[in-house]
């Protein structure tokens, strides 16, 4: 697998505490296009239907001659990592997606569930030599010739992880103090999402920013991720956190929210709990999702566990189609 790295802001130790992303290139295809898979809340060493999930995007990801893969966190469950020698990590990543076509570079956030962990463990460049397509980091950017990717770190933002924690401990060594990491990622966010551009502005963060499953809106987002990316014209915003695939117009600009939760266990059943006009798809099952993009249009597909196509959707810069 091929990626280029390089960092435009000053590098710093991962336990630091900094919101300043690192940026990474991601060549496209021959023709300038491209595509990949997007799946989160996955890591449950195989259990909850992962592996058929999994056995499916290894399927779609060899017809669509993928790029890379978006994790959108929640990667190892109940409490992350415990340290980077943790088997989890290979019972419930590199024993998992063991298709030729998803070894491909991973680009990782980091979810609620991984902060309960050992953070530093997933951070570790270690990691990435005993699998090298693990990548995470807390926020990076992505860039290609045609889209660029903002890997934004939403955990922090969260207020009852810090005022009512328990039972859970999270790991928040980098973070602290909050106040200061939060209006750093913040600064250093719209100060990407600012510069001129004609590519597609994605970002992907674990936690919804609109939903109407089971977690709904994330109000801290709403109020503090929102404006931004209104302001800054982003395309799209892809998230996990709810177990379900979702994907949600915006009223006030051109941004689509799509959630892709169902890499293991879905939440069929409990949701939703609220209805919504500006919800175009709604799943509470498995699954993943899948875009393919050029310079004006992308083709967006939820698949559920048995491979089946649930929602088409192409989209360009100006409008949409969905069926």
């Amino acid at each position: 697998m091929v990626y280029i790295y390089t960092c435009k802001h000053t590098c710093t130790d991962i336990s630091t505490v900094s919101a300043e992303f690192q940026r990474f290139e991601q060549p496209v295809k021959p023709d300038g296009s491209l595509s990949f898979l997007v799946v989160g809340d996955w890591g449950r060493k195989g259990s909850f239907n992962q592996t058929k999930v999994a056995h499916q995007m290894g399927r779609v990801a060899e017809e669509l001659n993928i790029d890379f893969v978006v994790s959108t966190g929640d990667n190892f469950y109940n409490d992350g990592l415990a340290s980077i020698s943790d088997p989890a990590f290979e019972e419930s990543f590199s024993d998992i997606y063991t298709a030729k076509s998803l070894e491909k570079q991973w680009y990782s956030v980091l979810g609620n569930h991984d902060y309960r962990g050992n953070v530093t463990a997933q951070l570790s460049q270690i990691l990435q030599k005993k699998d090298n397509r693990w990548l995470c980091q807390r926020s990076f950017i992505l860039s290609t010739e045609i889209a660029d990717f903002f890997f934004v770190d939403t955990t922090p933002f969260v207020d009852k992880y810090f005022k009512k924690p328990s039972p859970h401990k999270y790991d928040w060594r980098g973070v602290l103090p909050r106040k200061q990491y939060l209006k750093g990622l913040l600064e250093d966010l719209e100060l990407a999402l600012g510069e001129p551009s004609t590519k597609w502005k994605i970002v992907v963060g674990h936690h919804t920013v609109r939903s109407i499953g089971y977690h709904g809106d994330t109000e801290e987002l709403v109020k503090n991720l929102l404006p931004i990316l209104q302001a800054h014209e982003v395309n799209m915003y892809l998230n996990g956190h709810d177990h379900c695939l979702q994907h949600i117009e915006s009223t006030k600009s051109s941004l689509q929210f799509f959630t892709s939760g169902g890499g293991s266990k879905a939440w069929k059943g409990k949701s939703p709990y609220r209805t919504c006009e500006d919800n175009k798809f709604y799943y509470d099952g498995q699954g993943f999702m899948t875009l393919e993009l050029t310079r004006a249009e992308a083709k967006i597909r939820f698949y559920d566990v048995s491979g089946q196509v649930l929602y088409n959707l192409d989209l360009s810069k100006n409008q949409y189609s969905a069926m």
